[in-house]
């Protein structure tokens, strides 16, 4: 009875364990990213109820549903994996997440591409409700050096968006 089990062959003895600390334990490798991280970061201004991760050649969606919440898992590409992530250790624990560059260009690879910079602006400011004044806070290099390697048309016009702006 002192053993929570997670997922087959991980187990927790804390059941006040917050989720995000399991997250890159329960599928790997991976770090937190997507509406997580968006969160975390104060990009977005809901609250985020699902552990979202990246990880890269497993080829699809993989999710997860434990006692400590919701865990889903997307690919990016492989080249892109390592940038951008940061090691933060809390406790006896530690865990990978994504910069909040970072973070949006993964969520905007998951997204169908759009078709003009219109598209793009609506997509971030209205559908996914990202933050202007945390928006303008991005470093520009980092999303310039991140579009150059993950081939998406939609990081390419939001590098283009925020060298205009």
């Amino acid at each position: 009875g002192k053993y929570i089990r997670i997922v087959k062959g991980l187990y927790e003895t804390d059941p006040a364990t917050p989720g995000y600390l399991l997250a890159g334990s329960i599928y790997g490798p991976s770090y937190l990213s997507f509406e997580f991280a968006l969160s975390y970061h104060g990009m977005i201004p809901e609250a985020v109820y699902a552990f979202t991760s990246a990880s890269y050649d497993k080829k699809k969606k993989k999710e997860f549903k434990t006692p400590f919440g919701t865990f889903m898992y997307r690919d990016v590409p492989k080249e892109v994996y390592p940038l951008g992530v940061k090691l933060i250790e809390e406790g006896d624990y530690s865990y990978w997440i994504a910069s909040a560059e970072k973070a949006l260009c993964d969520t905007l690879y998951s997204k169908s591409p759009v078709a003009n910079q219109k598209e793009l602006l609506n997509l971030l400011f209205n559908d996914m409700r990202i933050d202007e004044e945390e928006f303008e806070k991005l470093k520009l290099e980092d999303i310039t050096n991140l579009a150059k390697k993950y081939g998406s048309t939609n990081i390419q016009k939001l590098s283009r968006l925020m060298r205009r702006r």
